[in-house]
């Protein structure tokens, strides 16, 4: 490296810790925002000019949401929803994504192209169909049938995402595994599954998320107030005399705090899984 390079790098750097910075800023204003104004008395939420930090914090907003009559039935709701979607999808996902990548059989590049392709599908065009499948098998109003609706839209990317991680485990692990006494599914549970762990968690988050922030399906498919979630929930706060925007942004800050907090404690293994699984398709 020539010194000229070396004289440049350190102002390079700078600039893309600044650009890095003013990114970071414009992404993480609206969840300041919300936060803000989830502790602000009512007088302060629209007065002009606007404050950045509040004069009078207050927890008024955070008391009236959480004693809401169908708060901790929603929250209870939104649990079994995402955590029931996650784990099937990872089940059944990666036993999917496993043969995809370990086994030559026909039809295996049409089944790649189905998995793209349902993902290109808008979830409007869906919603009427979906209604009135569940409707015949009376699932309609049903925790079980949102569950079958989302592994719908979430499996594909789960067994597309699994399938990288998968083929860049070395196969001599498993074969040296066969070896020893294991069978195919022993082998899949011992040696793939542990290594598989980091694409596992990196998955579960894109399974819980899309779960967890779901809206149009849920309003569709659950009609009892306390069967709904939390974005349902959040809608409570706009009635006809007007929006209770304290009350809002302090439901959407208890709504987006379980998501929030599962991944700061994953966010290594996210990194971790999306690096190996970048190595190999």
């Amino acid at each position: 490296m020539s010194r000229t390079e070396r004289a440049r790098r350190p102002g390079t750097r700078r600039r893309h810790d600044v650009l890095g910075l003013l990114v970071a800023a414009v992404i993480g204003f609206p969840v300041y925002w919300m936060v803000l104004t989830a502790f602000r008395p009512a007088t302060e939420i629209l007065q002009l000019p606007p404050e950045f930090w509040p004069s009078h914090p207050t927890l008024a907003n955070f008391t009236r949401a959480l004693h809401t009559g169908t708060f901790w039935a929603n929250v209870r709701s939104s649990a079994v929803i995402g955590l029931g979607t996650v784990l099937v999808s990872l089940l059944v996902g990666a036993l999917a994504a496993f043969a995809l990548a370990r086994f030559r059989f026909t039809g295996r590049k049409a089944f790649t192209v189905v998995i793209l392709t349902v993902q290109m599908i808008p979830l409007a065009a869906l919603v009427i169909p979906v209604y009135l499948l569940l409707n015949e098998a009376g699932l309609t109003d049903s925790i079980a049938g949102v569950i079958l609706v989302y592994l719908v839209f979430t499996l594909p990317f789960t067994v597309w995402m699994l399938h990288g991680f998968i083929a860049a485990i070395p196969v001599e692990l498993e074969e040296a595994a066969m070896v020893d006494g294991c069978g195919r599914l022993g082998a899949f549970a011992r040696v793939v599954l542990p290594l598989l762990a980091p694409g596992l968690v990196a998955t579960s988050v894109f399974a819980m998320v899309q779960a967890w922030n779901e809206y149009v399906l849920v309003y569709v498919l659950l009609s009892t107030p306390e069967k709904q979630t939390l974005s349902i929930w959040l809608v409570s706060f706009q009635t006809s005399f007007g929006t209770d925007y304290g009350g809002l942004m302090a439901g959407a800050t208890l709504t987006a705090l379980p998501v929030v907090v599962f991944f700061l404690t994953v966010h290594r293994k996210i990194a971790a899984g999306l690096a190996t699984g970048a190595v190999k398709g």
